[in-house]
């Protein structure tokens, strides 16, 4: 008889102990929507929009304003951070020490439109992030060209994507960076970047995951489905296998 009640006390809490050990911590990122310079409008629907795709798909987003929180302790915490529409000189030299020594250390950075309008006086976020933003023409539709399926934040995409967004033109582009969608410069006028006009990339950069796209700039993009598909699976590239 007391072996039999043993039996069954240890069936009832096996599966409490299960769940317990299989419960693994969601991965956490950082999400930095700081300006120093120009406010896109955006920002509150692209906050709320990465939100929601961290609810939907198991990773927790802590967000901020405050270039404080870029220290090599805090950013322990994070699989990923993400620059949204950050413009303007953000860091000073220790804030910037930390986010190198994050990325070094195998951390991952996503970056959305503005994210290249972005410390221009830092050489190393230039290279780290693709490219400086040059300027733009007014908003408009333009064809995108899917240049590489196999990449999460492109698998789901039409070869010609048509959209309206505000189309950025680079300079100081990193010859490193592999270009997942490039604009069709015959599509719209005010492209200046030719042939090879990238929009969205993604490298190895120092031990880190860099993901960039160049959307992201209207209101509208952060209800869009595809865009939205598009920024998660650039997201989840830049998490990896980080918790």
């Amino acid at each position: 008889m007391l072996n039999h009640l043993k039996i069954i006390i240890a069936l009832s809490i096996a599966p409490f102990v299960l769940k317990s050990f299989n419960t693994a911590p969601k991965p956490r990122i950082l999400l930095m929507s700081k300006t120093a310079g120009f406010y896109h409008t955006s920002i509150p629907a692209g906050i709320a929009a990465i939100q929601k795709l961290g609810t939907d798909n198991d990773f927790e987003v802590d967000t901020t304003t405050n270039p404080a929180a870029f220290t090599a302790k805090n950013l322990k915490k994070y699989a990923a951070v993400i620059f949204l529409n950050t413009t303007g000189t953000l860091f000073n030299e220790a804030q910037k020490v930390a986010l190198q020594k994050y990325i070094r250390s195998g951390g991952g950075f996503a970056g959305v439109h503005a994210a290249t309008d972005t410390e221009f006086e830092w050489s190393w976020y230039n290279k780290m992030v693709g490219a400086w933003f040059d300027n733009h023409p007014k908003q408009q539709k333009a064809k995108l060209i899917i240049k590489d399926r196999n990449h999460p934040s492109t698998k789901h995409l039409p070869d010609i994507w048509e959209r309206m967004d505000e189309w950025y033109n680079f300079r100081n582009i990193n010859p490193d960076i592999k270009v997942l969608i490039a604009i069709d410069e015959n599509s719209y006028q005010g492209g200046k970047n030719g042939d090879a006009h990238p929009m969205a990339w993604y490298h190895d950069f120092e031990g880190g995951r860099v993901f960039y796209t160049g959307l992201g700039h209207t209101d509208e993009s952060y209800s869009d489905p595809l865009f939205l598909q598009h920024l998660l699976g650039g997201i989840q590239y830049t998490i990896g296998n980080r918790k």
